[in-house]
């Protein structure tokens, strides 16, 4: 009976320091096992552990994607526009033994201020060297890779794994946008001044090209026309010299036609000659050969 009296108490002991030994590790979370302090013992697989009781203590840390959200930081770009970000991180505990030499008992909490600080440098590092259309622009994920990759490498010796830095908003300060945006637009007049000049003065070079092309055809065409011309006339000289060879008579006939029908028209001035003058013979004569004089008694 007395066995039994002691038995009980030291059977209920046994199950309280077996049950103390042991601990579950859930798959969302990684567990470290301290002794006086010290790491004795890193558990990363979900499952049944063991530690020893009553002396190991069980820390557990998330071993999910965590995020992180920044207070607005006020960022000074190469240009010296100044721009209000607003971004977050995601990240994860890679090395929890790491992680538990750097921030202590504070955990995640002591975690998230130095890794604001990390960030907040790394953003101001990394925006300070472009300008503000860079950051302001669509196309952002070169500058968000830059702040990734340096943050990462400053976050490793906290033991933790940088995914994404992501820009979030980046807007101009209230008290600067009137003179931002005012300084834009100067800029962009300045721009159009700029491609209208080089349009006009390429236009000018168009035209100017365009006038000496028109000059040369046209004095090309003038000294065909000239040279056809001359031709021309000599073709029409050297026929009508074969004609006046051939027959005179007719070449003055034809002649004096010609000449009758461009003067004696209602268009024409008034023409005074007189009777016997050579211009009539034609219409004396049907050989236009002047009559002879009459013999002087």
């Amino acid at each position: 009976m007395r066995k039994s009296v002691y038995l009980i108490p030291i059977l209920a002991l046994a199950v309280i320091i077996g049950l103390s030994s042991i601990f579950i590790v859930d798959e969302r979370e990684k567990a470290l096992v301290l002794r006086f302090g010290r790491v004795v013992q890193v558990q990363e697989t979900p499952g049944l552990a063991f530690k020893m009781p009553l002396v190991d203590e069980v820390v557990r840390y998330s071993d999910l994607i965590l995020s992180r959200d920044l207070d607005p930081i006020s960022v000074t770009p190469e240009d010296q526009r100044i721009l209000i970000v607003d971004a977050f991180a995601r990240y994860r505990i890679e090395d929890v033994t790491k992680f538990r030499q750097a921030v202590g008992d504070g955990g995640e909490t002591a975690a998230g201020r130095s890794l604001d600080r990390i960030l907040d440098d790394g953003i101001r590092e990394v925006l300070g060297s472009v300008t503000s259309n860079d950051i302001l622009s669509v196309d952002r994920a070169a500058l968000m890779q830059r702040i990734r990759d340096r943050t990462d490498l400053r976050a490793d010796n906290l033991g933790l794994a940088i995914i994404d830095v992501r820009l979030k908003r980046t807007d101009l300060p209230p008290e600067n946008q009137t003179a931002t945006f005012a300084r834009m637009i100067a800029e962009r007049d300045e721009e159009a001044a700029d491609l209208r000049a080089r349009g006009s003065e390429a236009r000018q070079r168009i035209e100017a090209a365009a006038d000496r092309t028109s000059a040369e055809l046209l004095a090309d065409a003038n000294r065909d026309a000239l040279i056809t011309r001359g031709e021309a006339d000599g073709e029409r000289n050297r026929i009508f010299a074969e004609a006046f060879g051939a027959d005179p008579e007719f070449f003055e006939f034809y002649r004096s036609m010609t000449a009758y029908q461009n003067s004696l028209n209602a268009d024409n001035s008034t023409m005074v000659l007189s009777p016997d003058n050579e211009f009539f013979n034609y219409l004396k004569s049907d050989t236009g050969l002047a009559p002879p004089a009459a013999a002087e008694e």
